[in-house]
């Protein structure tokens, strides 16, 4: 069963986890200690969904398991935000005219 790839980045954990992947390959043992906060069982969830979802892939060596970082589901994800990117220059365009009208309007009240 594949997962959508937004529900699975849809969990701050699960994206601090890709986080960590992206430096380097980690074992799943490794993962878990990165958050102590979290049950093992829980980090096998996550680790699920991401590993469901197409974002890691898992190699196994004797009795551990590595995750790595599969970046052609992230691919999906940069080509739906980047319809986006368009609007955000706009918008950090008129926020930064705004504030510069707004400064302009300061210093002419104190003269």
């Amino acid at each position: 069963m594949e997962r959508d790839v937004f529900s699975a980045l849809a969990d701050p954990t699960r994206r601090q986890v890709l986080d960590l992947l992206t430096r380097r390959e980690r074992a799943a043992g490794e993962l878990g200690r990165a958050f102590p906060q979290i049950s093992q069982p829980g980090m096998s969830r996550h680790l699920r969904v991401l590993r469901e979802a197409g974002l890691v892939q898992v190699r196994q060596d004797r009795q551990h398991r590595y995750y790595s970082l599969r970046s052609e589901r992230l691919a999906e994800v940069d080509a739906w935000i980047s319809k986006y990117r368009g609007f955000w220059g706009t918008e950090l365009d008129s926020l930064e005219a705004y504030l510069d009208g707004s400064k302009k309007a300061a210093r002419g009240k104190r003269t």
